[in-house]
């Protein structure tokens, strides 16, 4: 383990106990718990994005005030949904963003997940073209998107414009942020997809449920996509990808707080499913004692393997909860040798 951070799934809702009733304190408070997650110690601050439903939707923006508030932290994505992005327009806001934080973004990208609506893309201008699949086109929208971040020239100079230098005959987009190529992340949920990642020079973000399963531990078969993307990977030639991360439910019952919120959700078994017509399995919860989340996660095979370790955070529970939080899975990853 190389790295650890916090995903912030950035819920909120009404109901009693939740410390984020409405999405202004969601923000303002997600903005906090990086602030408070810097000062634990930890690598980064990672945050969801998803559409139609009570949770984050506009990560550039609170990215940009997550960066202003804090100055090492690094700040991430998982993901945001190709489906609903113009690659030029998020290239803007990415290197705005990366800008402003000194070129901390690491910023996930993919498909995306299943959404709460069923034509959202449509809502928002997007259509297939006749037998494309969405696959297809997050896959030519992220290649977009990494021409555009790295200086690619995408437009047609006007000469007529009066803003056209002499004998320019293509532009860039503007502001361009150096070394952000190198900070994206493919959010993965198979062995297929991550191998693909790993030959078109991403970082691989493995998703908190792969839509595959064999039979074997979800950290097992984890652990295989991890290996098979850095064989596929390395045999590119590549250099700005060949960093992996996955994401666990971690909770050290250190308090009598800790053993209200999670002391019955010692969850050490997966779960498995149907999901998009195929098979799926999700990952098991570690909740114990601080020396068995120690132990759980030694024993877990993608996150030794993993060089990035993002722990789902309870951000309903709110920012002194959280802080909390954070400086205990600080203390489980020092003595599980990080520094």
């Amino acid at each position: 383990m190389k790295k650890i951070g916090f995903l912030n799934f950035g819920h909120w809702s009404s109901v009693p106990g939740s410390r984020t009733p409405d999405a202004g304190a969601t923000l303002g408070q997600t903005i906090e718990m990086a602030v408070a997650a810097e000062e634990a110690g930890l690598d980064g601050a990672w945050i969801r994005s998803h559409h139609f439903q009570n949770m984050l939707s506009a990560p550039f923006p609170l990215l940009a005030a997550m960066g202003a508030a804090t100055k090492t932290i690094d700040l991430g994505t998982g993901v945001i949904d190709l489906r609903y992005e113009n690659p030029l327009y998020m290239a803007e806001e990415a290197a705005t963003a990366d800008l402003i934080s000194g070129g901390r973004l690491q910023l996930g990208i993919s498909r995306g997940s299943p959404e709460a609506a069923r034509d959202g893309q449509h809502q928002f201008g997007y259509d297939l073209q006749p037998g494309q699949s969405w696959s297809e086109l997050a896959q030519a929208r992220g290649d977009r998107f990494r021409d555009a971040i790295s200086g690619g020239l995408v437009a047609h100079a006007d000469p007529d414009s009066g803003w056209a230098q002499p004998g320019q005959e293509k532009l860039s987009i503007q502001p361009h942020s150096p070394g952000l190529v190198n900070r994206i992340w493919w959010g993965s949920g198979n062995t297929v997809s991550g191998v693909r990642a790993g030959e078109q020079g991403y970082n691989l973000l493995s998703s908190t449920l792969l839509l595959q399963d064999d039979g074997r531990p979800f950290h097992v078969q984890q652990a295989d996509q991890i290996a098979q993307y850095r064989q596929a990977y390395a045999a590119t030639g590549h250099t700005t990808g060949g960093m992996t991360a996955v994401t666990r439910s971690v909770f050290p019952i250190v308090s009598a707080q800790d053993d209200m919120y999670f002391g019955g959700r010692r969850e050490r078994s997966d779960s498995s499913g149907h999901l998009e017509g195929g098979k799926a399995r999700g990952g098991p919860t570690y909740s114990g004692t601080f020396d068995e989340v120690v132990d759980l996660l030694r024993a877990d095979e993608a996150v030794q393997a993993a060089d990035y370790v993002l722990m789902a955070n309870p951000n309903q529970l709110g920012v002194e909860y959280n802080a909390h939080l954070f400086t205990q899975w600080a203390e489980v990853a020092r003595a599980l040798g990080w520094k």
